[in-house]
């Protein structure tokens, strides 16, 4: 078995544009990507992929799906076998074992620490905004900073009250155990000592992709030199520092329709592109640039500037990652600031406007900034200048795309002045060595998997009578889930009460047992029950990256779907508004129209039951069916005049 945390490390390592381009040549449209598809013959292409949702659909042949699934049925491999398939291509080591009782509480613990960090996400933000500590002390210095109040509710931030432990209090007055406290890193306990790890400090929350609070950061507002300015939430079972970044939740539609992400340092960076209107920016948070991290990038683009602080420690953190930026395929540009200035002041200290075009005149390619930055060291002296082009070389040396490689070859001859033949010679001797190491790699990767058997899914289909209605409720679960679209009076208080997609369609549907015959929209309807309650449940993301291929890609084929309007809906020329604001007429004709089709079958099978109970001279049998025959009917009277003419083709 591969373990879980692995899974998630495959899952965000694999780009769905970089696996399919191995396979399909794609051209972006929009914000999405167009090929033709590798599953069926086509001349037209109808394959599309989204980077940002992580899926493919053709809308010619109808399959679609994640990364796992699109190996999965080119490769014709299992779901194991496609994730070993995965990890080979990203270079990510698996470690195969079996799942033990340990492991599967490990499940339910990275859950209970994720609502506590939910909790502490929320407590925080309220303390800021709304006590008199929170607003003297924690939103004045960010307004003293200059950040607005839509970027501190959009980024959520907060501040932990200055006290010994008065957030652990909290949370424990509200039934959050200190057992997950502790994991989470919110609270510090030695024996009989307890303190809250960010007591005093401003609260910057750290979001993974789909949104949900990881971890936080936490900066102190005294000028105490003994106390660390920045202090970060420790690694868990939900947070690892090189696999996040920050801001990433922010920037990922953004970073998807520029088609280019900028990589700062810190939390107050990101915050001041942000208030500037460059909105597709992500930081490192401090920690040195990872393979997770650019890998986490590339799902969004292939394009990153590094904006590092314009002293020493930011020029090398500069020249550490692009070697790293490169080896990833992906096109890496530097954007040098004035020595002194970091990207916070910086972007504070001009218009939106001005920053933009500073951006545009001085973010250079990463041979054109090495050049400008260790030339001037090394004057007339050949051994410095050799070891500059070797440096150069280098980085050259890692590029994957062989067009790209050449075109950077030519730029550093020009630059140098040194013949391209010999430059072309470094690189093979470097390829060479990194040639032989990957071989003996490959070898011992070739015989592991040779000894694994590949598994085929022989599964016996069950018709489905309601598949239509079916599909279209568990897609607008899918988008809308959370959305609070209906309003109930309360028959005991007579109060107004708000409720969410979900909670209307699962309570129609259990109030009147109505179960699916689809395994697959069982367990789906099954696992959103149980999350009602969690407003930190992402349905996208669960379920397009489910274990189970099949649910996986039955997501992931009706998020692909385009919603198409009705055609009553659009009668006599009348206006149509979008889906997400016809959800309070479409949401209950969908549940009423499945009612319908339930209460019809029931009837044929009655009808059935009345004529053998008739042929048999069974007189109680017939009478108790007549009676339902009759319910029945009332009922579907009854569903038909709520659809009116207004039944959803």
């Amino acid at each position: 078995m591969i373990d879980p945390s692995t899974i998630e490390r495959i899952l965000d390592a694999a780009n769905i544009s970089d696996v399919v381009s191995e396979f399909v040549t794609l051209k972006k449209r929009g914000v999405n990507q167009l090929g033709l598809c590798p599953f069926h013959n086509e001349k037209t292409p109808s394959f599309t992929v989204s980077p940002a949702k992580g899926i493919f659909k053709c809308f010619g042949c109808g399959k679609g799906g994640n990364s796992v699934n699109f190996v999965m049925e080119l490769e014709q491999l299992s779901y194991p076998d496609a994730l070993r398939w995965l990890a080979k291509k990203f270079h990510i080591e698996i470690e195969e074992k079996e799942e033990s009782q340990e492991e599967k509480a490990l499940k339910d613990e990275r859950e209970s620490m994720m609502i506590v960090s939910a909790f502490a996400q929320k407590y925080f933000s309220r303390y800021l905004l709304n006590e008199n500590e929170g607003r003297t002390v924690g939103l004045s210095y960010l307004r003293e900073r200059g950040i607005r109040d839509d970027i501190i509710a959009k980024f959520e931030l907060g501040f932990c009250p200055d006290g010994k432990d008065l957030f652990t209090q909290a949370a424990q007055r509200e039934g959050y155990k200190m057992d997950f406290l502790e994991k989470t890193g919110l609270t510090i306990k030695r024996d009989d000592w307890v303190r809250d790890r960010f007591g005093g400090r401003v609260i910057f929350p750290v979001h993974n992709v789909a949104g949900r609070v990881i971890a936080f950061g936490g900066r102190t507002l005294t000028n105490d030199k003994k106390v660390a300015k920045y202090l970060n939430s420790p690694e868990s079972e939900i947070y690892h520092k090189g696999r996040t970044l920050y801001g990433i939740y922010q920037a990922k539609r953004d970073i998807t329709r520029l088609d280019k992400c900028y990589l700062v340092e810190g939390y107050t960076d990101v915050l001041s592109f942000h208030q500037a209107g460059i909105e597709n920016v992500v930081a490192s948070s401090g920690t040195s640039l990872t393979i997770e991290q650019i890998r986490l990038i590339r799902r969004f683009s292939p394009n990153i500037t590094i904006v590092y602080d314009g002293d020493d420690a930011g020029i090398k953190a500069s020249l550490r990652g692009i070697d790293m930026v490169l080896e990833e395929g992906i096109n890496v540009k530097v954007l040098p600031l004035p020595r002194g200035e970091d990207p916070d002041s910086f972007a504070r200290s001009m218009s939106a406007s001005q920053l933009t075009e500073y951006i545009k005149a001085n973010e250079t390619d990463f041979i054109k900034f090495k050049t400008q930055l260790l030339m001037g060291t090394v004057e007339n002296d050949p051994v410095s200048k050799a070891r500059l082009i070797n440096e150069i070389v280098k980085s050259i040396s890692v590029i994957p795309d062989t067009i790209t490689r050449t075109i950077y070859i030519k730029e550093c001859s020009r630059l140098m002045d040194v013949q391209e033949a010999v430059l072309y010679s470094e690189i093979r001797k470097i390829q060479n060595k990194q040639s032989e190491d990957h071989t003996r790699k490959e070898l011992q990767d070739l015989q592991v998997q040779a000894a694994k058997p590949i598994v085929q899914s022989t599964e016996k289909k069950t018709v489905n009578p309601f598949e239509t209605e079916e599909r279209e409720i568990v897609r607008v679960l899918l988008k809308y889930f959370h959305q609070e679209v209906f309003e109930m009076e309360d028959e005991e208080t007579h109060q107004v009460k708000t409720y969410t997609v979900g909670v209307y369609v699962l309570s129609e549907l259990h109030n009147d047992g109505l179960v699916s015959v689809n395994p697959k929209v069982k367990t789906i309807l099954t696992d959103m029950e149980l999350n009602l309650n969690n407003k930190d449940f992402d349905p996208v993301k669960y379920f397009t990256q489910h274990p189970d291929n099949e649910i996986s890609q039955y997501a992931s084929n009706l998020l692909s779907e385009k919603y198409v309007e009705s055609k009553r809906w659009s009668k006599g020329g009348a206006f149509i508004e979008s889906e997400s604001e016809l959800l309070y007429l479409l949401v209950p004709k969908l549940i009423q129209e499945y009612k319908l089709k339930n209460v019809k079958i029931l009837l044929k099978k009655l009808e059935h039951q009345i004529n053998e109970a008739n042929k048999s001279n069974e007189t109680e049998k017939l009478m108790e069916c007549l009676n339902q025959y009759q319910n029945l009917k009332k009922i579907m009277k009854e569903l038909s005049e709520l659809l009116g003419f207004r039944t959803i083709s």
